[in-house]
């Protein structure tokens, strides 16, 4: 079946009238950023500042719209507010929120997930989405039932790491079912575009995705969902932090100085937000040489230990910097699930056990905090 086109969906948008000016949205040039690929549609509508409030039922005038076309699977509509407003001082939209559930309450987002944890860095390049996938692994292997999102909007590598290929399929129309392998469900924007599509969006775009890939998504039942986040502490990690319950974060970071400065900004980011940082694992903490095996301390040592302790975390173990781990990665079969019996899937699980005992803990003392009505 043929995908829609872009004129497909500019031409059901011109039947959308702005309130404000009465001309259709196309003509008055409040579309912006449209792409559209396998039936996954995606644009903003650019609204003036003063009339972002209001323009809520416009916007969903036009997801329906383009959710009703022939060959649409999803699609995903956010308010921009880019142009000068003429009162002056008005705030811009806010992303949507969950639409409301029975007695006006939120409707849950993720609702069959025990536990969700963020991993995290404050810079990139420190192998976060290895790290991300490798644990997530050695969670499942422990026999969790386990989730992994990549929340990485500009730059999604799960779709390659994990070695699955294709589009996500909708069984009921309405949701998009989850990618699988090795027993782990997946969802990612690299499943939506192609690999080398670079994805030029604003900020409230990618916080719209982000809820999409967890609120639309047919995740199931799962112990643990794994959040792959993008570097850094801006738009991806203020909407995790503050949409779902995050039941707490493992930083990523590499043994020298700059990283740990960055890897520090990422942690007092969670505390901020009341996340509970589970630790702090050391990434390329050595190399040896596979032919003399002279051990070589590239980016320093110890350097994520020694911080760990200064900001009285738990420091959850240390990765090196080897081959193979970089190797099974790139052609999507993780070591912890290529090679298990290796040495290096047997540090990615212990870190994957001492996550899971601080995932109970945080249960535990979670549901210990919510008061019990008791009836004698």
């Amino acid at each position: 079946m043929a995908g829609v086109t872009e004129q497909q969906i500019l031409e059901v948008l011109k039947t959308i009238k702005d309130p404000a000016s009465g001309r259709d949205i196309v003509a008055a040039g409040m579309i912006a950023g449209l792409q559209t690929k396998d039936g996954h549609v995606a644009f903003a509508i650019d609204v003036d500042p003063k009339n972002g409030n209001r323009m809520e039922p416009l916007r969903k005038q036009a997801e329906n719209a383009v959710h009703a076309l022939k060959g649409v699977i999803s699609a995903t509509v956010v308010l921009t507010a880019e142009r000068p407003s003429q009162g002056g001082g008005q705030p811009a939209p806010q992303p949507r929120q969950a639409p409301p559930g029975p007695g006006g309450a939120k409707a849950p987002v993720l609702a069959g997930v025990r536990s969700i944890v963020a991993v995290a860095s404050g810079k990139g390049g420190v192998g976060k989405s290895t790290t991300a996938v490798n644990l997530a692994l050695g969670l499942a292997a422990a026999g969790h039932k386990v989730g992994l999102l990549d929340a990485d909007i500009y730059g999604p590598s799960m779709p390659r790491m994990m070695g699955i290929s294709g589009r996500p399929s909708s069984s009921d129309g309405q949701t998009l079912d989850a990618m699988e392998n090795y027993g782990i469900k997946v969802m990612s924007m690299g499943f939506m575009v192609d690999e080398e599509t670079p994805m030029i969006w604003r900020g409230p775009m990618v916080q719209s995705a982000l809820e999409q890939m967890m609120r639309d998504v047919n995740w199931g039942e799962l112990d643990v969902m794994v959040v792959d986040m993008p570097p850094g502490t801006g738009d991806a990690q203020l909407t995790m932090a503050q949409r779902v319950p995050l039941t707490g974060a493992v930083i990523v970071s590499t043994p020298q100085d700059i990283a740990l400065l960055d890897a520090r900004k990422g942690l007092n980011m969670f505390r901020k937000v009341d996340v509970p940082v589970f630790g702090l694992i050391e990434n390329m903490s050595y190399f040896t040489c596979p032919k003399c095996g002279e051990r070589s301390e590239i980016f320093s040592h110890g350097g994520a230990k020694r911080e760990a302790a200064r900001l009285g975390m738990d420091f959850l173990g240390e990765i090196p910097l080897v081959m193979e781990i970089r190797e099974t990665s790139d052609g999507g079969h993780p070591i912890v699930i290529s090679q298990p019996a290796s040495e290096h899937a047997k540090v990615y699980r212990s870190i994957a056990d001492r996550v899971w005992s601080k995932i109970e803990q945080a249960l535990a003392a979670r549901e210990s905090a919510t008061p019990r009505i008791v009836i004698q």
